[in-house]
């Protein structure tokens, strides 16, 4: 585990080789990174997606016969 110093100089080096300017938007980059990581990682073990749920309502008159007939007898 690092200690607070290590995050200290680990910060600075940031600060120093970045600039204070480019800090909000490199932050901004690692939050979506990990954000689309969570939701792929979330795909992959086929969790469902928090939000709301489509349901799809099927009528008898919507479902196509497996068998459909042809119109020709074979006998």
């Amino acid at each position: 585990m690092s200690g607070i110093g290590e995050i200290a100089i680990v910060l600075i080096l940031l600060v120093l080789l970045l600039g204070a300017r480019q800090l909000p938007e490199l932050a901004r980059a690692v939050g979506k990174s990990a954000r689309i990581l969570k939701r792929e990682v979330r795909v992959a073990n086929n969790e469902p997606a928090s939000g709301p749920k489509q349901v799809i309502d099927v009528t008898p008159a919507d479902v196509i016969a497996p068998w459909p007939d042809s119109g020709t007898s074979r006998s």
